[in-house]
């Protein structure tokens, strides 16, 4: 019997028969959305995959995905067939039996696991019966840690098929204003797929690759993407105490003042040169000693102890980083060679010693240890070492321990350094190996306090407040309570050493900001992750009735807050008669598994059965749309992208480089409105973005006019606009045409498509997706329509009563020859210094300019920019009637 499926076509614009490929997968992931949002630099995010069984037999069906490391799970659920399914947080002495039972049946049982050097993997399964859909829904928590001087968000995507309906939105929402956004990681190489927009204290970020993008970035092959997106972001620091934000009674702080002197440091460098070490890591370790000592101030002592069952100091004492001393200390480096056991206890104590005998005032001191293994020679005691270590130290500067690979006991070192004020790191045997060396010396570089004391009068149930060093680059975060809710009677201090100098940092006028603009009791839930986190590396270091009391307050919050810790597991429920899994989160000490490619899994009825393919129309309900944050999606603007905006008050700046849409009431900006005329013509307001400046151009352009948006001819593509009547609105119709009979009309109601004489309707509310050689994707108030490597969003809107439309260019042809507002270049222009008013230099023309505001409406957030106001002409450097067109 011939197979048959039933597919949308919008090439064709008809439902259409067709056969299917005999090698067709019985299953489809048609969506798959990764929602994240950064407020005060807590990331929350949402990973949604929407997946539909083809075949006429049930299949279990696997979730598969990434997360951060640092993160703690804190919601998972699955939809089937309108029933939702939560997993929920228990104790894991609790969930052992469930546990116990999951292995017993063969389940995988511990399913959340170490991958490589930053992620964990996170797994499940469900049988969805044929012909129905299954949603998943992940979210995880994380507070991003500022390092090397920015903060920086890691997305993994890994869906395992190019999907149609594929996305990746980011929103920043900071108190002060962001300085430095900037996008990295494997699928970065897909630079026009990715849209940055920057409007003082927020920042969005959207990753929109289509179906053969994903196939074709530095971490895509066939089975579509598997990489990071990295968003890389700062922000300002006007205030030396930092920022405070207070909500429903609990305050976090962020302290991270810069200008001040670096502090000259004495370091020691304890290396392992026991057999163990043998090739390539010695080798790496020796690349990374000669060049982190090149990266020595003048001003700074060091020292070097190698050491394998016996210690080898290069010198008895410290030396000044002098070019003389640091070239014998290179060759030195140079001739490190492996061989013998591993005696850890002598080693360290004789860093210690030799820190302790050569004291500097005004200076700042530490350990540095890098090792492969765990002690096999002289005191091989673990808690002994630990004692011997940190009586020798005596809290007087941190230790800093790197395990090499992955035979290091690195729960002794993290026991070790935490011990002592310091960090443990892994070393993950690669090519790099060398550079995470040096990276991790970068971030202690650059010593700038000491003995620093975070002080709350009138805070309680505070995280940690003293802390040995503050770094360069890094970040101090407390966060706590505020005694009764009493905002008045709290007030923070900083007290530290800077240099030989006590030094103070409180503000008699700071007063604590309330985090009304970002999502409630996120501020607590920042002090509960902290506190969580800080308790566990405290109960690693105790031992007896101490560390079951801090076990059980780490227990609690974990509970509380409903996260997946060490402590915790979360067991997620399944349809009847479906086995129960278990998620435990793994230690970092705790071996990975191989990183082998899963799909999702076929493991139930015959692949050759006949099947109904249903990805020509695949709606679902609102309901499960949780993965958008609060406001809607955010959408992409390329580099030269159209979308609206309207006045409104002067207090956001752009940092944006793309062409963009807006509305302006006709009332002058701070001009009363008995001081317009009555005739004075209702205008939109265009903006063109501009290359290296922070304010882009805008110009008026009187309403009800038809405007040519884009034009590709070698596909025969056109996108045409209606501006609507209203300066309260934008678009009121566009039209798209593709080839000779194939068109769609959206107006702010309905959406048309037609083919010839075909004609199919639909409307906003819908949510579906119609593959084919133009794919259209309808989500709530937003459809997305891809022609080829074009691929353009329109938003509908609403304000003060009246809906309109935006288009925004997501993906840019590769053509050369593409036409119309959305293909315009940025401009590049000076601004006249000398000159009574305004003026901007385009072109060797001085034009005249005014300074007025507008708010963007190419993203749900509609942030208001600013922008340099002159006529079309002027911004165009064409005349405005080349884009007005005669009929849609």
């Amino acid at each position: 019997m011939e197979r048959v499926v039933v597919r949308l076509t919008l090439l064709g614009l008809l439902l259409a028969f067709v056969s299917a490929e005999p090698n067709k997968e019985d299953w489809d992931i048609y969506s798959f959305h990764i929602n994240s949002t950064v407020a005060s630099r807590y990331a929350t995010t949402v990973i949604t995959s929407r997946v539909v069984n083809r075949m006429d037999l049930a299949k279990e069906i696997e979730f598969h995905v990434r997360i951060p490391k640092n993160a703690f799970i804190s919601k998972f659920r699955m939809s089937i067939d309108g029933q939702m399914y939560d997993g929920v947080v228990k104790a894991k002495e609790q969930a052992r039996q469930e546990y116990i039972e999951a292995v017993t049946r063969g389940q995988s049982a511990g399913i959340v696991s170490s991958v490589g050097r930053t992620l964990e993997e996170f797994k499940t399964s469900v049988t969805v019966a044929a012909l129905q859909k299954v949603t998943f829904e992940l979210t995880y928590e994380e507070l991003l840690k500022r390092r090397h001087g920015k903060y920086e968000l890691q997305i993994h995507a890994r869906p395992m098929q190019p999907v149609k309906d594929f996305k990746i939105d980011v929103h920043i929402n900071e108190q002060v204003n962001i300085n430095l956004i900037e996008v990295k990681g494997g699928l970065s190489t897909l630079a026009n797929a990715i849209t940055k927009t920057h409007a003082h204290n927020q920042a969005w970020v959207n990753f929109y690759p289509t179906e053969d993008q994903q196939t074709m970035c530095d971490s895509c092959g066939p089975h579509g993407m598997n990489g990071d997106l990295v968003i890389v972001y700062d922000v300002n620091r006007t205030k030396s105490l930092g920022d405070i934000k207070e909500s429903d009674g609990y305050f976090v702080h962020h302290f991270a003042p810069s200008d001040l002197p670096r502090i000259p440091k004495n370091v020691i460098f304890i290396i392992d040169q026991s057999g163990s070490m043998h090739g390539r890591k010695m080798s790496q370790t020796r690349l990374a000693l000669i060049q982190i000592l090149g990266d020595l101030a003048e001003d700074d002592y060091f020292g070097l102890i190698t050491f394998n069952s016996r210690i080898f100091p290069w010198k008895r004492e410290l030396l000044q980083a002098n070019q003389h001393n640091l070239d014998a200390a290179k060759d030195f480096a140079r001739h490190i060679r492996d061989g013998g056991s591993t005696n850890i206890n002598s080693a360290v104590l004789e860093g210690a010693n030799m820190l302790n005998e050569h004291p500097r005032n005004g200076s700042a001191s530490l350990l540095i240890l890098l090792t492969d293994g765990d002690p096999t020679s002289g005191v091989t005691n673990l808690e002994e070492i630990q004692s011997n270590v940190r009586e020798a130290i005596g809290k007087k500067f941190p230790l800093y321990c790197l395990g090499f690979g992955f035979d290091v006991n690195f729960e002794f070192l993290e026991k070790m350094a935490l011990a002592n004020h310091g960090v443990a790191r892994r070393i993950y045997e690669d090519s790099d190996a060398d550079l995470q060396l040096k990276g991790f010396y970068e971030e202690v570089a650059t010593p700038l306090l000491t003995d620093v004391m975070m002080i709350y009068i009138g805070g309680t149930n505070l995280t940690q407040t003293n802390f040995s060093q503050y770094y360069e680059g890094s970040e101090i975060v407390v966060a706590g309570q505020i005694t009764d809710n009493n905002i008045e009677t709290f007030t923070p201090q900083v007290v530290a050493i800077s240099k030989n100098n006590k030094v103070e940092f409180s503000e008699k006028t700071a007063s604590v900001e309330s985090t009304r603009s970002i999502p409630d009791r996120l501020t607590q839930r920042v002090w509960a992750y902290l506190t969580v986190k800080q308790l566990l590396e405290k109960e690693l270091q105790l031992a007896g009735d101490e560390k079951v009391k801090v076990k059980k307050e780490a227990l609690e919050l974990s509970l509380k807050y409903n996260f997946v810790t060490p402590l915790t597991s979360m067991v997620v429920t399944k349809p009847q008669g479906e086995n129960i899994q278990v998620v435990h989160k793994p230690k970092e000490g705790e071996k990975p598994e191989p990183d082998v490619d899963i799909r999702y899994s076929r493991i139930i009825g015959d692949s050759q059965s006949p099947m109904l393919d249903m990805r020509g129309y695949v709606p679902h309900s609102p309901s499960d749309r949780g993965a958008m944050p609060s406001g809607g999606g955010l959408f992409v603007i390329p580099k030269t992208s159209l979308v609206m905006m309207a006045n409104a008050p002067p207090e956001v700046m752009p940092i944006a480089e793309d062409f963009v849409f807006m509305s302006k009431p006709s009332i002058p900006v701070g001009a009363a409105a008995t001081h317009v005329p009555s005739i004075a013509p209702e205008v939109h307001r265009f903006m063109l973005h501009t290359e290296n400046q922070s304010l882009p151009l805008c110009y008026d352009v009187t309403v009800a006019r038809l405007l040519k948006l884009l034009q590709d001819p070698n596909r025969e593509l056109s996108l045409n606009g209606e501006l609507g009547s209203s300066a309260d609105g934008g678009f009121q119709k566009i039209v798209i045409h593709y080839k000779t009979e194939q068109h769609i009309e959206l107006d702010t109601s309905s959406i048309t498509v037609r083919d010839g004489q075909s004609v199919k309707g639909f409307h906003w509310q819908q949510d579906l997706v119609i593959p084919g050689s133009v794919t259209l994707i309808l989500r709530d108030k937003e459809i997305d329509i891809s022609v080829g490597d074009t691929r353009v969003v329109v938003l509908l809107h609403e304000r003060q009563g009246v809906k309109f439309l935006w288009p925004a260019l997501r993906q840019f042809p590769s053509a050369t020859n593409i036409e119309g507002l959305l293909a315009l270049k940025p401009v590049m222009y000076e601004e006249v210094q000398g000159t009574p008013s305004p003026k901007l230099k385009i072109k060797d023309q001085e034009i005249d300019v005014s300074r007025t505001t507008v708010v963007d409406y190419s993203i749900h957030a509609a942030p208001t920019l600013d922008c340099w106001l002159m006529s079309p002409e002027s911004a165009l450097q064409r005349d405005l009637s080349d884009f007005i067109i005669t009929q849609l």
